[in-house]
This record gives structure tokens, sequence and C-alpha cells, in this order.
């Protein structure tokens, strides 16, 4: 019997940095940022998990050839990450995490205590006992369904659903169209922190089929605590631009919240919870609880 795999820490490596205006290149050996005025900043690229590149970067050849060489991750994405455009290389290749994701997304056992864990960081709470992967997605269902319509009501929105087509999207009515929107931004984000921890975005344990499986479980997380409240704020003021509202307001809330920082170690935990007993999150392991309505059920659950 094989033993079980554990993933590599990261923390030997800084996690993450912001880099933009500016060519980033290797002269004289060293990889530096350039910027418009010729004034080089030197970049310990070895000791960098990921670069996220947003608007106003140029690399060269050099620069990715030595970044794939160290093992560090090159992201293309938005203005405080809230589009990822392009990845290049994952960070040396981590193989040992990918087959660690996918023996735990294969083990059933294994997959109901992740989904347990996303759960309890979820809600604040320990999901109920003796459900399955199923009827814990049928009840996680419910409580988004209620969260909204509490948050629409707190915001003093007009709410009637989360309904929207992604093939009509001027169909769509303001509030929803934020929500699209600011989804879209938290997705692109956690995107980027999967991949620079070395995980398949593909391999979900809530959700699966789909290339972004594991980002929409690891964004569900903390969607209610960050992007949500951000798409019923600018739908309030019915904006002429809300998505680009939206984007803004996501970029500047990311950028103030730190919240690279956070969804890394969520996602260690998460799955660290497939081998090892998990006790309840603490009232700060992910921020506040959101909304907890009164009644559960087993119905359909949707982003």
């Amino acid at each position: 019997m094989l033993p079980p795999l554990k993933p590599l820490p990261m923390k030997e490596r800084v996690s993450l940095v912001f880099l933009r205006y500016g060519e980033i290149d290797v002269i004289d050996g060293a990889f530096v940022l350039v910027d418009g005025n010729g004034v080089r900043k030197q970049i310990p690229v070895g000791s960098i998990a990921c670069l996220m590149l947003e608007p106003g970067t140029r690399v060269s050849h050099a620069a990715a050839a030595l970044a794939a060489r160290v093992g560090t991750l090159l992201v293309w994405v938005g203005e405080g990450g809230v589009r990822l455009y392009a990845s290049g290389q994952p960070g040396g290749a981590r193989a040992d995490r990918l087959l660690y994701q996918a023996r735990l997304a294969l083990d059933e056992a294994a997959r109901l205590k992740v989904v347990r864990r996303m759960y309890a960081l979820r809600f604040g709470e320990e999901p109920p006992t003796r459900r399955s992967v199923e009827q814990l997605r049928g009840i996680e269902g419910v409580r988004v369904r209620k969260t909204y319509q509490l948050l629409a009501r707190q915001y003093g929105v007009a709410w009637d659903g989360r309904r929207y087509d992604p093939h009509a999207w001027d169909t769509s009515n303001t509030v929803n169209k934020c929500l699209s929107a600011a989804t879209a931004c938290l997705y692109g984000i956690t995107e980027a922190a999967v991949l620079a921890a070395g995980y398949a975005p593909a391999v979900g344990f809530i959700h699966t089929g789909k290339p972004l499986s594991f980002v929409y479980d690891v964004a569900d997380i903390f969607k209610f605590e960050t992007v949500v409240p951000v798409a019923f704020q600018v739908a309030r003021r019915e904006p002429a631009l809300p998505e680009r509202e939206v984007r803004l307001a996501c970029r500047d809330m990311f950028r103030q919240s730190k919240i690279l920082g956070r969804i890394i170690p969520a996602i260690e935990d998460i799955l660290a919870a497939g081998e090892l007993p998990v006790p309840p999150p603490p009232e700060d392991a992910i921020g506040p609880a959101i909304p907890n309505p009164e009644s559960l059920g087993d119905a359909g659950h949707r982003a």
C-alpha cells in the first residue's frame, strides 16, 4: 500500500508579489523590473512562489525562462487580480500536490471530509452529521439562496432570485449583473492562488466536471464576506456601468484585505482535512459567518 501523499510546505517562499508598469527582464544575471524611467528594481525570483503581472508589464524571454527554471509561476492578471488572463508553468511542476489533490478527490471518505471542512469554514459551524456530499450540496444551496435574500434586504436592493443567462447578458437586471461581475473577479484571484499553490483548478470536491471546479469550491468559502456585499452596494446605486464599478470596487477590496494571503492557507487547511481530524474553526478563521437562515433543506445549489 502506498504511503499517504503530503504536499510540501510553501513556508520557505514568499507567496505572491504583484508587479505593474514596467518591463521584466534579466540583467547581469539578476531578475529585475525596469520602470519607464529606467530605474531597476531587483526581484529575488528564486524565493517567490508566484509573480502576479498586472496591466502595464512586459516580460522578456530571458525572464520567462529564468522564472521557469527556479519554479516561480508567472500569472497575467487584471488590476488587483480581478481577472486571470493566462499563466506560465506552475512553479516547480508540483506533481506531489497534484497527486495529493487527486487522491483526496477520488477517495469518497476523504472527499467528504474535505467538503465538510469547506462547509464549516463557509458557514462558521459544523455541518450536519451523516450527510453525503450530495446532501451537503443541497443544504448549502438552500442557505445560499436565503443568504442572498437577507443581504438584498440589508442593502435595500429589490431581489427576485439569482437569475442570469451568460448568452444573453443584457437581459439580466442590475443586481444580477453586479453579482456575476463580482464573482468573476473572485474566481480570477482564486484561480491565481490555486495555481500559485501548485494545485489543479479542475479537480474539485463540491463542484466537479468543469475546468475551474476547485476554484469554485475555494471561492465559495469567501464569496459572501467579500464580493457579494460589494455587488449589492454597487447595485443599490444603479450606476450606468455596473460591471466596471464592481470590478474597481473588488480591485480595491482585494488590495485592502490582502485576500490572497488568506486563500492559500485556506486551501492547505481544507485539503489537510481529508486525512486529519479537524476541530471546529475559530471565529476569526475566515471572517464573520454569513447570516444563518432558520430553514435548511436539500434543494440544489447555484452560484
